[in-house]
């Protein structure tokens, strides 16, 4: 079985939301308490960093050039170069409480953003979408840590997690990519970690980066886990699937809120990994706006 590898000398505070540029052959990737966009090309190992003056939450390339991005207080437009050009909405929760997370886009090139309810003391966090045209719409509330955005080959589910509750949720999608009930696809125990940021594989499977688990999990459509790859760090925080052939998954960690004790025994939290796998991951959108 392959073992990670690390992608590059590099450590994040929280290194998130890692996207595969197709066109480039390039990874970008968010470090949400750094308030950055990273790029790395790894046929000449260019490491480029944009700054921005909140959090990033999540982001999506656009198919126009540049970003949509969510930060703590607002989605907006950027420029390739990381100039804010329009605000696209404001963050329905309250950004004082409830932070940007997790996001991406669905087959149709919308962009999703999921807030983080920090207070902890009720499922205050919320679930936005942003159409084609712009207009954003809050799809799904009762969440606490909105985590684990995929969408399966068909268009036919929707994935999300709530990392905090240790739960995998799937809803349906009609159509026109409109949300039903959502359902439960897998609930966690506490040894086992807890469901952060995922990616989608062509045969519909859910992997999943856990949450102080140490390790990233592959699930059938039914939720039956299928496959496990050990980590060197305690904390994976997403996976995404790149690469000529979409078949090596980049793996995202963070050591965020970790004493120096762990840092100095598991110096690579907040690196990010490569895995050689043997299914092509599902290629994600950009940005679609019309």
């Amino acid at each position: 079985m392959a073992e990670p590898q690390l992608l590059f000398d590099y450590t994040g505070q929280l290194p998130e939301c890692p996207v595969w540029s197709e066109s480039e052959q390039a990874l970008y990737w968010a470090d949400i308490l750094e308030g950055e966009i990273h790029r790395y090309h790894q046929a000449s190992a260019e490491h480029t960093v944009l700054r921005f003056p909140e959090e990033v939450g999540c982001f999506a390339l656009r198919e126009k050039g540049g970003f949509i991005v969510a930060m703590r207080s607002a989605i907006w437009l950027a420029d390739k170069r990381g100039l804010l050009t329009h605000k696209v909405c404001d963050n329905p929760s309250n950004p004082e409480l409830a932070r940007f997370n997790d996001g991406g886009t669905d087959h149709a090139g919308r962009f999703y953003a999921g807030t983080f309810w920090s207070p902890q003391d009720y499922n205050g966090a919320l679930l936005v979408r942003v159409d084609n045209d712009l207009t954003p719409k809050v799809i799904q509330c009762d969440i606490l840590g909105a985590n684990g955005l995929a969408f399966s080959p068909d268009g036919k589910w929707m994935y999300t997690s709530d990392t905090p509750q240790e739960v995998i949720y799937r809803t349906p999608l009609d159509e026109q990519g409109e949300p039903g009930k959502r359902e439960v696809f897998r609930t966690f125990k506490k040894a086992e970690g807890q469901p952060d940021g995922a990616a989608t594989d062509v045969e519909g499977c859910y992997w999943s980066a856990l949450y102080d688990g140490w390790r990233i999990a592959r699930f059938s459509p039914e939720g039956e886990q299928l496959e496990e790859y050990r980590l060197p760090v305690r904390c994976p925080t997403m996976v995404c699937f790149g690469g000529e052939d979409m078949k090596t998954l980049f793996i995202t960690t963070t050591r965020e809120n970790m004493k120096q004790e762990e840092l100095a025994k598991y110096p690579l939290s907040g690196a990010i990994f490569t895995l050689p796998v043997s299914v092509a991951g599902v290629k994600r959108s950009p940005f679609i706006e019309r």
